[in-house]
């Protein structure tokens, strides 16, 4: 590893200028979070009401945020993407349609490249919200709805580099995209299934059916069938338990790992012993319409490292174990 020189500053001052910054950022959330009026109504209804989709725009720092809060609304059950005002002047403006509402986030409200574009787009039809720290800006005034992201002071000492301002953007963009969650009734399945690469996404859209094992991969025997075929059944099929069902294939018992081991501590043959004698009658199981995760829960409760599955009339339909669980990432 490289030396790195060796830089001498105040320690105390840095430190107590970062909470200086942290402080001026969270006083400004909360001042803007004392203006919410009409406006963030009329700017929900406005959304709402869309046919089309949320067009996000916005400059330098502002184009940042911007980004952010087009992915969130995303995210969150508005469809919603970002187009640079730049580019907008450049052909992508086709993209912006009468059934669009655009957001339009400016500190100033004077953003050249922004208020270049207003024009044009209430041209197409579209309904424009503004985000801007200036109401009296240009805008401002030309928006539909005007949402007061302004700040007392930036969090730099020369009050010259956006940071409040941009913290208090975002955190606007957060709560109108929230509260569009909340209005929309957009809940936990619906967030899974934007995110089907993430960890909830697992969780909440797997179920036992696509992870669990099913026909020849099944391990099952018969109730009179002895046990060194169940043991044979459980070596070959690898998931340290065999089903035991009837005729008809409903489950009357399961054979584990641990039935063996008890088994050997008694004066059985083992030869003849039948499945019968050494199963665990009356054992947990799952439903295949169940989630993924409701299993893990379910042998976490109980302390069991596998589960079989059964339809509603009891019958034998599968069987999973925790590693099938691992591997599908809902643990």
């Amino acid at each position: 590893m490289p030396n790195l020189p060796v830089v001498k500053f105040d320690a105390v001052a840095a430190l107590s200028l970062a909470k200086r910054v942290l402080t001026i950022e969270a006083d400004a959330v909360m001042a803007m979070r004392d203006r919410l009026d009409q406006q963030f109504i009329d700017a929900m209804a406005l959304i709402l009401e869309c046919r089309g989709r949320v067009v996000v725009s916005g400059m330098g720092k502002s184009g940042h945020v911007g980004g952010k809060i087009a992915a969130t609304l995303a995210s969150t059950g508005t469809p919603a993407f970002f187009v640079h005002p730049g580019e907008a002047s450049h052909g992508d403006l086709g993209m912006i349609t009468h059934e669009d509402v655009c957001i339009a986030l400016s500190n100033s409200g004077e953003s050249a490249e922004l208020t270049a574009i207003v024009p044009l787009i209430k041209r197409r039809g579209a309904r424009l919200i503004a985000m801007t720290g200036n109401p009296n800006s240009t805008l401002a005034r030309e928006a539909d709805v005007h949402l007061d992201a302004s700040v007392a002071q930036e969090a730099c000492p020369l009050n010259l580099a956006p940071t409040a301002s941009t913290t208090a953007a975002l955190a606007l963009g957060d709560a109108l995209a929230i509260a569009l969650l909340e209005a929309r009734g957009f809940g936990s399945e619906d967030f899974a299934r934007t995110h089907p690469g993430g960890s909830l996404g697992r969780k909440l859209l797997v179920h036992v059916r696509d992870i669990m094992h099913h026909g020849n991969a099944l391990p099952l025997v018969s109730e009179t069938a002895l046990l060194p075929a169940a043991l044979l059944e459980m070596t070959s099929k690898g998931l340290g338990m065999t089903a035991v069902v009837d005729d008809a294939r409903h489950v009357v018992g399961i054979i584990t790992d641990g039935d063996l081991r008890r088994v050997l501590e008694k004066a059985i043959d083992v030869r003849l012993a039948s499945a019968r004698e050494v199963m665990t009658v009356n054992p947990r199981s799952i439903s295949p319409d169940q989630l993924a995760v409701a299993a893990v829960e379910k042998m976490q409760s109980h302390n069991i490292n596998g589960l079989l599955v059964v339809d509603d009339a009891g019958k034998l339909v599968g069987a999973l174990n925790m590693l099938d669980l691992l591997r599908a990432g809902v643990v």
